[in-house]
């Protein structure tokens, strides 16, 4: 992501946001969908990250709405709210890589399918890649 976007930075940093948590929300329900005979632990977890992805993508469309209303006048508060959001979705794709890692470190119906653990890091390197995105934001709203 370019950093030139200047009072667009915040809806610019939402969209990817946006894509991103509909990304892995979309992602759960592939790993579920690929893998057959996924152990029951693994499926509950999934489908619990799938709603809190979810959740997390609807909170960040009502972002994007505020901001846009907002038009070129951001607030303090809004953009602090943003960079607070975008720190909170920077964790959550941390804690799915960490599932994802695990789904294919101990699943047994993984290690048969070499399919899936292509598709799994293939799902990990994406959300690494969001989270390198929301990290430079981060950093550089803190300078």
């Amino acid at each position: 992501m370019q950093f030139y976007y200047g009072q667009q930075m915040p809806l610019r940093i939402l969209d990817e946001a946006e894509f991103w948590k509909h990304q892995e929300e979309e992602h759960t329900v592939v790993i579920r969908e690929l893998v057959t005979g996924l152990e029951p632990e693994f499926v509950d977890a999934l489908k619990k990250w799938e709603q809190a992805l979810g959740e997390t993508h609807q909170q960040v469309i009502r972002y994007i709405e505020s901001v846009v209303r907002s038009g070129n006048q951001v607030s303090e508060q809004l953009q602090q709210q943003v960079m607070e959001l975008v720190a909170y979705c920077l964790q959550q794709s941390e804690g799915f890589i960490q599932l994802c890692q695990q789904i294919k470190t101990h699943s047994a119906a993984v290690s048969s399918n070499h399919t899936a653990k292509v598709v799994l890091v293939h799902i990990i390197r994406e959300s690494e890649y969001f989270i390198g995105i929301a990290q430079a934001l981060l950093t550089s709203g803190q300078q």
